[in-house]
């Protein structure tokens, strides 16, 4: 009666890997072809952004930063993914996902501005294809349907990627959003990184799915799960799902098995209380820069030198991007209000004068 056949489907999503935890190629037909230059630069995007994290981390509690969803532990999932992308692509983030869209060439002292609530923070420069960090969980996922149909409409030769965690995974709007991917066949990514912990509810009590890959089954889209702590495996099945895409093959749902090392957000949430010490370990023994540092340095192409450089790169970088966000004009009532309308309603031209009145004293 077709009873045992999760069974058989479960059984198709295998973990995708390259490199294993240790820094050895257990996959060799999958290793993909970058050059020697290309390896540096995705690992020197790692160190940076790891330096990021904890600068962010300390900029907050200073109280020099806002809203933070800290990115330790996600690198490769985040980047690698990225690494795989065209300028031309579009980014549909979440809110963990700001480093992508920095790399994606959003002015770091932009994301400042976004994480302390100044609207100058989401005015972004004309040429980059992204939107900024959507709060409202899994409502990207829908958007990104609608950016990547809006693509194939205009016959252009890109791609829409988004990304959620294991807790939007769960949302409606996800499923809303797949379904409606494969049933116009956009030209779009979803990527699901599986950090564990929606907050604090472990995946186990999301779902009875044994994989989150496997949700793709339902909207008849490829699903494929991947090591998320190995960025050369990350970014093959992006490679691929964006090759995919631009040869009219559809959509892609990528499931990235991942880790974040720190708290859900800065807001408080305190993950001792619900992830053991023994979790935190194992999963720090698979880190995604150790891992990729020892099999750039058995090539020759990783030195103390070059890590060392490109953590003072960022700390350099990170000094003027947040002195230029405090030195940011200081929002005003009439700010806010002139960007909510292009014609705006009496009441809000009043409150405008009654304003700007106040303003000018």
């Amino acid at each position: 009666m077709g009873f045992e056949s999760l069974a058989k489907i479960e059984k198709e999503f295998q973990t995708f890997q390259i490199l294993n935890e240790n820094g050895e190629i257990v996959n060799k037909a999958e290793e993909p072809d970058l050059t020697d230059e290309q390896l540096r630069e995705l690992m020197k995007r790692m160190v940076y952004t790891r330096v990021l994290d904890q600068r962010s981390i300390s900029l907050n509690r200073q109280g020099r930063l806002g809203f933070y969803a800290p990115t330790a532990g996600q690198e490769a999932s985040q980047l690698a993914s990225h690494f795989a992308l065209e300028k031309e692509d579009f980014i549909l983030p979440g809110y963990r996902d700001v480093p992508q869209i920095i790399w994606h060439g959003l002015p770091l002292y932009k994301a400042f501005l976004f994480s302390k609530g100044h609207f100058e923070g989401n005015q972004l420069p004309e040429d980059l294809n992204i939107l900024p960090p959507q709060i409202i969980i899994g409502a990207q996922i829908i958007q990104a349907t609608g950016v990547a149909l809006g693509l194939k409409m205009r016959n252009k030769k890109a791609v829409a990627v988004t990304y959620t965690g294991d807790g939007g995974s769960s949302q409606g709007d996800f499923y809303e959003g797949i379904n409606f991917a494969g049933a116009y066949n956009t030209p779009a990514i979803f990527f699901i990184q599986n950090n564990r912990f929606a907050i604090s509810t472990p995946v186990e009590l999301q779902t009875k799915a044994k994989t989150l890959a496997q949700k793709a089954v339902a909207a008849g889209i490829p699903g494929i799960q991947v090591d998320g702590m190995d960025p050369l495996a990350v970014y093959v099945v992006t490679k691929k799902a964006r090759e995919r895409a631009l040869n009219g093959e559809g959509p892609t749902l990528i499931e990235t098995l991942t880790y974040r090392y720190g708290p859900h957000t800065m807001a408080g949430d305190d993950p001792t209380r619900y992830r053991s010490d023994d979790l935190d370990n194992e999963w720090e023994k698979k880190d995604p820069i150790v891992r990729f540092r020892t099999y750039l340095q058995a090539k020759n192409l990783w030195t103390e030198e070059d890590e060392e450089q490109t953590i003072e790169q960022a700390q350099k970088e990170i000094r003027e991007a947040i002195q230029k966000a405090d030195n940011a004009p200081k929002q005003k009532v009439t700010d806010l209000l002139g960007f909510m309308f292009e014609d705006m309603p009496k009441n809000i031209e009043e409150q405008m004068e009654e304003y700007k009145a106040k303003e000018s004293k």
